[in-house]
């Protein structure tokens, strides 16, 4: 990552649980070799948290963050199913 790189925003939450689903965004990216940075309120809890990833990695960033989330939720029905 060049430090003169334009960081950009790949996700950005205000709910309750914008903390929790930042940190498993940055997990993901930084186990698919994405760097990222997590911002967030920690005086002001009405402001979001944001992960942010160097410019150049945004598409590469956006498609990671989906496959994760279409894995999640196949592995969550299966497991439905199998409580069945």
């Amino acid at each position: 990552m060049k430090n003169s790189e334009p960081m950009v925003v790949v996700f950005t939450s205000a709910n309750f649980d914008g903390e929790l689903e930042a940190m498993a965004i940055k997990t993901v990216l930084d186990a698919n070799g994405v760097p990222c940075l997590v911002s967030g309120p920690h005086i002001m809890p009405n402001l979001p948290f944001e992960v942010q990833v160097p410019a150049h990695l945004l598409t590469e960033a956006q498609d990671v963050i989906r496959a994760a989330r279409q894995d999640g939720r196949k592995a969550a029905d299966e497991g439905e199913a199998l409580t069945e």
